[in-house]
């Protein structure tokens, strides 16, 4: 066997393993990436008409939407601008709990619950994660699929490359004529369009496999030269006991503490302290629609002491080059880091993506089925 035939067979091997996978991964994620702006078309109930009066208090928010789930455990609360209902998260692991009460900021009427565990983008995303199989199965079969789809994309590039030079414009085109037979147009729509999107492709992929393992994640932080822990933690409090002299507990007057300190920032999502040792942690999200930039702040629960992290996600004016690389790792696989325009370029290449192994079973079933008619069987 030559190289190039020896890539062939395993080009060929893994792309029928794998192919249906990459197949309903790379859908799904088209189908995810204009998520954010298909739901601001319909989900007016989160804008309410703002009042010249203080908004809810953390603790008031969360006796409020506790009312409504008292069994399930509080996530965090999201407050956002005046004229933004205030979101309780709701979020159990076993059995798995996924719901946000939605709440007038100024009255603490509930508005809406908004379950995410339904609805059309928590199937795709369902299928995106698992391909709709119990979770501790289908993630690994996901994973494990797009890490052999990367070296699917190193090995057509292989075979993709001419041996001559003088044959290299008719990899780059579609030289089509009437008289083309749709087996070469088959190989053409693989082969072409395979190299124009490989290298976003394997973009995708890769950032998708460092969400899939914590193990890559500390590969490519260690890499880029990583000083920190990859991964969130949340401090424990410097202090043990409340000391307060007021009477208002310290958690409330966080949020209104940090809104005049970050007056441009789009949200505060705070997350509530788990045990008595424990911090309060706070999202900043400073740009709309990306996660890279926020702020993760942590909080001594009794005096509101500012406690730093061991943990990359900390305030990003501190983050280095490589804290910012994994920071950024989920917005470029979404596409967000480039605005609308990235996520237009990530919907595309999820779409060709998943032509690859349709063109690729048909150019297989081509060659098999002319073969063995060729000997008749």
């Amino acid at each position: 066997m030559t190289f190039k035939k020896s890539i062939l067979t395993l080009h060929k091997i893994l792309g029928l393993t794998t192919g249906f996978v990459v197949f309903i991964v790379a859908i799904t994620g088209c189908c995810w990436a204009f998520k954010e702006e298909i739901e601001n078309t319909y989900n007016d109930y989160k804008k309410i008409i703002p009042q010249n009066k203080p908004i809810l208090t953390p603790t008031e928010a969360q006796i409020y939407a506790k009312s409504v789930f008292p069994n399930n455990s509080i996530h965090g609360t999201v407050f956002k601008q005046p004229d933004d209902a205030i979101e309780v998260i709701f979020y159990n692991r076993q059995p798995e709990f996924y719901q946000s009460v939605f709440l007038n900021p100024y009255s603490g009427a509930v508005i809406k619950v908004d379950n995410h565990l339904s609805g059309f983008f928590a199937f795709i995303l369902k299928g995106h994660m698992r391909l709709w199989l119990p979770k501790k199965i289908g993630e690994q079969v996901v994973g494990i699929s797009i890490l052999v789809f990367i070296l699917i994309i190193i090995s057509g590039f292989i075979l993709w490359l001419p041996k001559r030079r003088k044959n290299l414009k008719q990899r780059l085109t579609f030289e089509w004529k009437p008289s083309t037979r749709w087996k070469r147009k088959n190989f053409d729509l693989h082969s072409v369009i395979g190299f124009y999107i490989c290298s976003l492709a394997l973009a995708l992929a890769f950032t998708g496999s460092v969400i899939s393992y914590n193990w890559l994640k500390y590969v490519v932080y260690k890499s880029a030269g990583g000083d920190k822990v990859p991964q969130f933690i949340i401090p424990n409090n410097i202090n043990k006991s409340l000391v307060t002299d007021t009477n208002t507990a310290p958690i409330d007057r966080l949020i209104v503490m940090l809104q005049k300190e970050s007056p441009n920032a789009k949200s505060f999502e705070l997350h509530y302290p788990k045990s008595d040792s424990s911090s309060i942690d706070i999202e900043v999200s400073n740009s709309k629609g990306l996660y890279y930039d926020s702020d993760f702040r942590f909080f001594d629960q009794y005096t509101l002491e500012e406690i730093e992290t061991p943990g990359i996600y900390g305030k990003y004016s501190d983050a280095k080059v490589a804290d910012k690389i994994l920071r950024m790792n989920y917005d470029i696989h979404i596409g967000a880091i480039g605005g609308l325009a990235g996520k237009i370029i990530a919907f595309l290449i999820s779409l060709l993506t998943a032509s690859l192994p349709v063109t690729g079973i048909l150019l297989w079933y081509g060659r098999t089925y002319k073969r063995k008619k060729q000997i008749g069987v």
